[in-house]
């Protein structure tokens, strides 16, 4: 009897954007809860995706009046995760009051396989990935 291959899971993708204020954060967690459902990185991801829409509520033109950021992810099952978040830019300097407490993009340093941030002082992408093999 011929024993099917298995077939690969198709990459799930979602792009949504929301409304540049910090209520939102708690609405990207439970959209990205979702799409992720058993993902192995899931936990990663929301949490990473997390701190990069609450620094573009706060740090970026997002934040102003009708202002708005969009949050990206790529899932693609066996190989990797992706998340992204783009804002509206802005000369953005995070203020260090604390150094003994985590901030946002040092939790994304340590929880991504790789992260990166790309754009200028109109757009910015803040994007981190999650190498699947890590997880399993």
């Amino acid at each position: 009897m011929h024993t099917p291959a298995p077939r690969a899971l198709a990459p799930r993708t979602a792009s949504v954007t929301y409304p540049g204020t910090t209520e939102q954060i708690r609405v990207v967690r439970a959209d990205l809860r979702l799409l992720l459902g058993d993902c192995p990185v899931a936990d990663d991801m929301i949490l990473c995706a997390s701190e990069l829409a609450a620094n573009a509520a706060i740090h970026s033109r997002s934040r102003l009046p009708g202002g708005t950021f969009t949050v990206r992810a790529t899932i693609s099952p066996g190989h990797y995760a992706w998340i992204e978040v783009e804002d509206s830019g802005g000369s953005w300097a995070p203020v260090i009051s604390d150094r003994t407490q985590r901030h946002g993009l040092d939790i994304v340093h340590a929880l991504a396989s790789d992260w990166g941030l790309d754009g200028d002082d109109t757009v910015r992408v803040i994007w981190a990935r999650f190498d699947w093999p890590r997880y399993v």
